[in-house]
Protein backbone atom coordinates (compact mmCIF):
# COMPACT_ATOMS: atom_id res chain seq x y z
CA UNK A 1 0.00 0.00 0.00
CA UNK A 2 1.53 3.33 -0.87
CA UNK A 3 2.56 5.50 1.61
CA UNK A 4 -0.42 8.57 2.86
CA UNK A 5 2.97 11.16 2.30
CA UNK A 6 3.61 9.85 -1.72
CA UNK A 7 -0.29 9.64 -2.69
CA UNK A 8 -1.07 13.53 -0.90
CA UNK A 9 2.23 15.39 -1.53
CA UNK A 10 3.40 13.44 -4.19
CA UNK A 11 6.92 14.65 -5.71
CA UNK A 12 7.18 17.43 -2.91
CA UNK A 13 7.29 14.95 -0.32
CA UNK A 14 10.91 15.54 -0.10
CA UNK A 15 11.79 19.19 -0.51
CA UNK A 16 8.65 19.96 2.14
CA UNK A 17 10.22 17.59 4.50
CA UNK A 18 12.53 19.58 6.54
CA UNK A 19 13.08 20.07 10.62
CA UNK A 20 10.93 23.25 11.35
CA UNK A 21 14.24 25.41 13.42
CA UNK A 22 17.51 26.01 11.74
CA UNK A 23 20.28 27.11 14.05
CA UNK A 24 23.06 28.65 13.44
CA UNK A 25 26.67 28.96 14.77
CA UNK A 26 29.81 30.39 13.34
CA UNK A 27 32.47 29.95 16.35
CA UNK A 28 34.13 26.84 17.33
CA UNK A 29 32.95 25.84 20.39
CA UNK A 30 29.45 26.97 19.92
CA UNK A 31 29.52 25.03 16.77
CA UNK A 32 30.86 21.77 18.74
CA UNK A 33 28.14 22.35 21.20
CA UNK A 34 25.29 22.83 18.70
CA UNK A 35 26.49 19.59 17.21
CA UNK A 36 25.72 17.94 20.05
CA UNK A 37 22.73 19.78 21.57
CA UNK A 38 21.02 18.03 18.02
CA UNK A 39 22.11 14.58 19.04
CA UNK A 40 21.06 15.22 22.69
CA UNK A 41 17.45 16.63 21.38
CA UNK A 42 17.57 13.86 18.53
CA UNK A 43 17.54 11.36 21.36
CA UNK A 44 14.92 13.10 23.40
CA UNK A 45 12.55 13.34 20.89
CA UNK A 46 13.10 10.78 18.36
CA UNK A 47 14.07 12.22 15.47
CA UNK A 48 16.39 15.28 14.31
CA UNK A 49 14.20 18.47 15.11
CA UNK A 50 16.34 21.04 14.14
CA UNK A 51 19.27 21.69 11.48
CA UNK A 52 22.65 22.70 12.65
CA UNK A 53 24.18 25.05 9.99
CA UNK A 54 27.78 26.14 10.51
CA UNK A 55 28.71 29.47 8.99
CA UNK A 56 31.65 30.55 6.80
CA UNK A 57 30.07 33.86 6.35
CA UNK A 58 29.86 35.78 9.46
CA UNK A 59 32.11 32.95 11.07
CA UNK A 60 35.00 33.23 9.31
CA UNK A 61 37.50 36.39 10.54
CA UNK A 62 38.88 38.46 7.89
CA UNK A 63 41.78 36.95 6.26
CA UNK A 64 41.11 33.35 7.62
CA UNK A 65 38.03 32.24 5.85
CA UNK A 66 40.25 29.41 4.48
CA UNK A 67 41.30 27.84 7.75
CA UNK A 68 37.30 28.45 8.64
CA UNK A 69 36.21 26.74 6.13
CA UNK A 70 38.72 23.73 7.06
CA UNK A 71 36.76 23.84 10.43
CA UNK A 72 33.50 23.55 8.91
CA UNK A 73 34.24 20.85 6.88
CA UNK A 74 36.20 19.00 9.82
CA UNK A 75 32.97 19.45 12.24
CA UNK A 76 31.05 18.26 9.23
CA UNK A 77 32.83 14.86 8.88
CA UNK A 78 32.60 14.22 12.62
CA UNK A 79 29.37 14.82 13.26
CA UNK A 80 27.31 11.74 14.18
CA UNK A 81 25.69 9.89 10.81
CA UNK A 82 22.20 10.93 11.53
CA UNK A 83 23.03 14.59 12.20
CA UNK A 84 21.59 17.06 10.00
CA UNK A 85 24.55 19.52 9.31
CA UNK A 86 24.33 22.16 6.20
CA UNK A 87 27.04 25.15 5.61
CA UNK A 88 26.64 28.98 5.27
CA UNK A 89 29.07 29.59 2.59
CA UNK A 90 29.87 32.92 1.86
CA UNK A 91 28.26 35.18 -1.42
CA UNK A 92 28.30 34.54 -5.29
CA UNK A 93 30.99 36.95 -5.84
CA UNK A 94 32.74 37.16 -2.61
CA UNK A 95 36.41 36.09 -3.20
CA UNK A 96 35.93 33.19 -0.80
CA UNK A 97 32.57 31.74 -2.21
CA UNK A 98 34.50 29.03 -4.59
CA UNK A 99 36.83 27.95 -2.30
CA UNK A 100 34.19 27.75 0.13
CA UNK A 101 32.37 25.47 -1.89
CA UNK A 102 35.22 23.88 -3.16
CA UNK A 103 36.69 22.70 0.19
CA UNK A 104 33.29 22.28 1.96
CA UNK A 105 31.42 20.67 -0.53
CA UNK A 106 33.73 18.88 -2.54
CA UNK A 107 34.95 17.13 0.97
CA UNK A 108 31.80 16.69 3.22
CA UNK A 109 29.14 16.91 0.64
CA UNK A 110 28.31 13.56 1.79
CA UNK A 111 27.03 14.76 5.28
CA UNK A 112 25.44 17.88 4.58
CA UNK A 113 21.86 18.28 3.68
CA UNK A 114 22.05 21.17 1.89
CA UNK A 115 24.62 24.33 1.29
CA UNK A 116 23.01 27.75 2.65
CA UNK A 117 23.73 31.07 0.17
CA UNK A 118 23.54 34.14 1.17
CA UNK A 119 22.45 38.06 -0.69
CA UNK A 120 20.96 35.61 -3.52
CA UNK A 121 19.67 38.43 -6.09
CA UNK A 122 19.18 36.84 -8.97
CA UNK A 123 18.70 33.38 -10.68
CA UNK A 124 21.94 33.74 -11.75
CA UNK A 125 23.33 33.68 -8.89
CA UNK A 126 21.75 30.53 -8.35
CA UNK A 127 23.18 28.80 -11.60
CA UNK A 128 26.71 29.98 -10.39
CA UNK A 129 26.23 28.31 -6.96
CA UNK A 130 24.49 24.86 -8.22
CA UNK A 131 27.76 24.78 -11.38
CA UNK A 132 30.09 25.60 -8.27
CA UNK A 133 28.54 22.63 -6.23
CA UNK A 134 28.41 20.47 -9.34
CA UNK A 135 32.02 20.90 -9.69
CA UNK A 136 32.47 20.22 -6.21
CA UNK A 137 30.85 16.60 -7.02
CA UNK A 138 27.99 17.87 -5.01
CA UNK A 139 25.09 18.01 -7.51
CA UNK A 140 22.95 16.50 -5.14
CA UNK A 141 22.91 19.16 -2.32
CA UNK A 142 20.05 21.54 -2.38
CA UNK A 143 20.13 25.13 -2.41
CA UNK A 144 18.82 27.17 0.50
CA UNK A 145 18.98 31.34 -0.22
CA UNK A 146 18.93 34.30 1.84
CA UNK A 147 17.28 36.85 0.39
CA UNK A 148 18.40 40.08 1.50
CA UNK A 149 17.42 43.06 -0.34
CA UNK A 150 14.09 44.39 -2.46
CA UNK A 151 15.21 43.86 -5.61
CA UNK A 152 15.74 40.05 -4.19
CA UNK A 153 12.67 40.28 -3.05
CA UNK A 154 11.22 41.43 -5.65
CA UNK A 155 12.25 37.96 -7.98
CA UNK A 156 11.43 36.10 -5.29
CA UNK A 157 8.77 33.61 -6.97
CA UNK A 158 11.44 33.26 -10.13
CA UNK A 159 14.25 32.03 -7.65
CA UNK A 160 11.54 30.07 -5.31
CA UNK A 161 11.18 28.38 -9.06
CA UNK A 162 14.33 27.32 -9.86
CA UNK A 163 14.72 23.06 -9.39
CA UNK A 164 17.70 23.20 -6.96
CA UNK A 165 16.35 25.54 -4.22
CA UNK A 166 14.86 23.85 -1.29
CA UNK A 167 13.94 26.99 0.88
CA UNK A 168 14.19 30.76 0.74
CA UNK A 169 15.04 32.78 3.69
CA UNK A 170 14.15 36.33 4.28
CA UNK A 171 17.60 38.29 5.84
CA UNK A 172 15.73 40.92 8.04
CA UNK A 173 18.65 42.88 8.89
CA UNK A 174 19.99 43.44 5.41
CA UNK A 175 16.74 44.07 4.26
CA UNK A 176 16.08 46.71 6.62
CA UNK A 177 19.81 48.48 6.22
CA UNK A 178 19.49 48.71 2.19
CA UNK A 179 16.85 50.82 2.81
CA UNK A 180 19.01 53.65 3.79
CA UNK A 181 17.17 54.84 6.76
CA UNK A 182 13.51 54.86 5.03
CA UNK A 183 12.23 52.04 8.04
CA UNK A 184 13.20 52.98 11.03
CA UNK A 185 15.83 50.91 13.54
CA UNK A 186 12.49 49.23 15.27
CA UNK A 187 12.02 47.67 11.85
CA UNK A 188 14.79 45.37 13.00
CA UNK A 189 13.10 44.42 16.59
CA UNK A 190 10.39 41.53 17.30
CA UNK A 191 7.45 44.24 17.09
CA UNK A 192 8.60 46.34 14.19
CA UNK A 193 9.05 43.71 12.15
CA UNK A 194 5.94 42.34 11.97
CA UNK A 195 4.04 45.88 11.85
CA UNK A 196 6.17 47.84 9.34
CA UNK A 197 4.74 47.47 6.00
CA UNK A 198 7.63 47.41 3.29
CA UNK A 199 9.05 44.62 6.11
CA UNK A 200 5.53 42.40 6.40
CA UNK A 201 5.36 43.31 2.75
CA UNK A 202 8.83 41.05 2.13
CA UNK A 203 7.98 38.33 4.03
CA UNK A 204 4.63 37.74 2.38
CA UNK A 205 6.15 37.99 -0.70
CA UNK A 206 9.05 35.50 0.15
CA UNK A 207 5.91 32.90 1.77
CA UNK A 208 3.85 33.08 -1.08
CA UNK A 209 6.58 32.59 -3.48
CA UNK A 210 7.39 29.46 -1.48
CA UNK A 211 4.48 28.12 -1.01
CA UNK A 212 3.61 28.70 -4.80
CA UNK A 213 6.25 26.66 -6.06
CA UNK A 214 6.58 24.12 -3.06
CA UNK A 215 9.45 25.29 -1.09
CA UNK A 216 10.01 25.86 2.47
CA UNK A 217 10.03 29.43 3.42
CA UNK A 218 11.79 30.22 6.88
CA UNK A 219 11.59 32.90 8.87
CA UNK A 220 14.20 35.34 10.01
CA UNK A 221 16.09 35.78 13.55
CA UNK A 222 14.65 37.62 16.54
CA UNK A 223 17.60 39.52 17.85
CA UNK A 224 16.44 39.24 21.60
CA UNK A 225 17.54 36.16 22.22
CA UNK A 226 17.28 36.20 25.47
CA UNK A 227 13.57 37.09 25.38
CA UNK A 228 11.68 33.31 25.66
CA UNK A 229 8.53 35.09 25.17
CA UNK A 230 9.35 37.57 22.81
CA UNK A 231 11.15 34.03 20.55
CA UNK A 232 8.03 32.27 21.04
CA UNK A 233 5.55 35.21 19.62
CA UNK A 234 7.33 35.62 17.01
CA UNK A 235 7.82 32.50 15.54
CA UNK A 236 3.64 31.70 16.10
CA UNK A 237 2.78 34.53 14.82
CA UNK A 238 5.24 33.92 11.96
CA UNK A 239 3.72 30.46 11.93
CA UNK A 240 0.07 31.29 12.19
CA UNK A 241 0.33 34.35 10.27
CA UNK A 242 2.61 34.47 7.79
CA UNK A 243 3.00 31.10 6.44
CA UNK A 244 6.70 30.35 7.47
CA UNK A 245 7.24 26.61 8.53
CA UNK A 246 10.27 27.31 9.36
CA UNK A 247 12.78 29.61 11.60
CA UNK A 248 15.95 30.89 12.17
CA UNK A 249 17.68 30.31 15.58
CA UNK A 250 20.89 31.99 16.86
CA UNK A 251 21.22 31.21 19.91
CA UNK A 252 20.38 27.88 21.46
CA UNK A 253 17.75 29.17 24.08
CA UNK A 254 16.04 29.94 21.11
CA UNK A 255 15.20 25.94 19.72
CA UNK A 256 13.00 24.68 22.29
CA UNK A 257 10.25 27.97 21.94
CA UNK A 258 10.47 27.66 18.51
CA UNK A 259 9.73 24.35 18.00
CA UNK A 260 6.62 24.80 20.42
CA UNK A 261 5.12 28.14 18.77
CA UNK A 262 5.51 25.69 15.49
CA UNK A 263 4.04 22.54 16.77
CA UNK A 264 0.38 21.70 16.33
CA UNK A 265 -1.58 21.48 19.84
CA UNK A 266 -3.01 18.27 20.88
CA UNK A 267 -6.01 18.30 19.68
CA UNK A 268 -5.49 19.19 15.70
CA UNK A 269 -2.86 15.85 15.88
CA UNK A 270 -5.56 13.96 17.37
CA UNK A 271 -7.92 15.62 14.27
CA UNK A 272 -5.72 15.12 11.66
CA UNK A 273 -4.31 11.41 12.67
CA UNK A 274 -8.84 10.86 12.54
CA UNK A 275 -9.20 12.28 9.04
CA UNK A 276 -6.11 10.35 7.94
CA UNK A 277 -6.89 6.68 9.24
CA UNK A 278 -10.68 7.44 7.90
CA UNK A 279 -9.53 8.42 4.44
CA UNK A 280 -7.19 5.49 4.09
CA UNK A 281 -9.88 3.08 4.99
CA UNK A 282 -11.52 5.09 2.18
CA UNK A 283 -8.93 4.56 -0.06
CA UNK A 284 -8.30 8.44 -0.17
CA UNK A 285 -12.17 8.73 -1.57
CA UNK A 286 -14.23 11.74 0.34
CA UNK A 287 -15.71 11.15 3.57
CA UNK A 288 -17.79 12.41 5.97
CA UNK A 289 -16.61 13.00 9.39
CA UNK A 290 -17.66 14.58 12.18
CA UNK A 291 -20.79 16.13 10.33
CA UNK A 292 -18.08 17.29 7.32
CA UNK A 293 -17.27 16.40 4.05
CA UNK A 294 -13.58 15.77 3.62
CA UNK A 295 -11.65 15.25 0.24
CA UNK A 296 -7.77 14.94 -1.20
CA UNK A 297 -7.56 18.48 -0.19
CA UNK A 298 -8.35 18.89 3.32
CA UNK A 299 -6.58 15.35 3.59
CA UNK A 300 -3.48 16.87 2.39
CA UNK A 301 -4.10 19.57 5.33
CA UNK A 302 -4.34 17.36 8.02
CA UNK A 303 -1.28 15.18 6.85
CA UNK A 304 0.99 18.45 6.87
CA UNK A 305 -0.62 18.63 10.53
CA UNK A 306 0.77 14.84 11.38
CA UNK A 307 4.22 15.88 9.61
CA UNK A 308 4.46 19.01 11.62
CA UNK A 309 4.05 16.79 15.12
CA UNK A 310 6.56 14.71 14.05
CA UNK A 311 9.20 17.30 12.96
CA UNK A 312 9.11 19.06 16.55
CA UNK A 313 8.82 15.81 18.20
CA UNK A 314 4.97 15.68 19.63
CA UNK A 315 3.27 12.39 20.33
CA UNK A 316 1.67 10.93 17.75
CA UNK A 317 -1.65 8.78 18.66
CA UNK A 318 -0.67 5.02 17.77
CA UNK A 319 -3.20 4.97 14.86
CA UNK A 320 -0.85 6.99 12.37
CA UNK A 321 2.45 5.79 14.17
CA UNK A 322 3.58 3.39 11.59
CA UNK A 323 3.31 5.70 8.49
CA UNK A 324 6.43 7.72 10.24
CA UNK A 325 8.87 4.88 10.64
CA UNK A 326 11.71 5.15 9.18
CA UNK A 327 11.14 8.82 7.97
CA UNK A 328 13.33 11.41 9.13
Amino acid sequence: MKHPRDILLGSQAASLSLPVCDHYSGVEVRMRKSLQLQAEMTEEFGTCVFDVTLDCEDGAPVGGEAEHAALVTELALAAAPQARVAVRVHPVGHPSFESDVAWVAGRAGSRLTHMMVPKVETVGDLEIAAQALNHAGAGHLPLHVLLESPAAVHRAFDIAAHPRVQSISFGLMDFVSAHAGAIPSNGMGVHGQFTHPLVVRAKLEIASACHAHGKVPSHCVVTEFSDAQAIQSAAKKASREYGYTRMWSIHPSQIRPILEALAPSASEIDQAAQLIVAAQAAQWAPVSHAGQLHDRASYRFFWHVLERAHQTGRPLPSSVQTFFQGLP
